[in-house]
């Protein structure tokens, strides 16, 4: 089991990387979501550990969220292309109604 924790953890500290480091807001959200399925890694692992299922709850709850994330995070994205023809996170305090 600690190997899935290590492959969590693992992934968890690209993903942060990646957010910390990249300018790109499509590059940023595969990080977040990159997070986001290490983190469901840990709770299945975790749940499988001790034999019960409220790790597995708790990742298929982490999955709805991150469906919503994606359906927000994108139209924001394509808001932020469509009005500087950019996907930069520098632009997206430059976005005005």
């Amino acid at each position: 089991m600690t190997e899935y924790i290590t492959l969590s953890f693992l992934l968890f500290t690209i993903g942060a990387v990646g957010v910390i480091v990249r300018r790109n807001a499509i590059v940023v959200f595969m990080c977040i979501e990159l997070m986001l399925n290490a983190t469901n890694l840990a709770f299945v692992s975790f749940a499988r550990q001790h034999g019960n299922l409220d790790g597995q709850t708790a990742a298929f709850f982490v999955m709805v969220v991150a469906a919503a994330e994606v359906v927000i995070g994108l139209a924001i994205i394509v808001s932020i292309y469509r009005t500087r023809r950019s996907a930069s996170v520098d632009d997206a305090n430059l976005l005005k109604a």
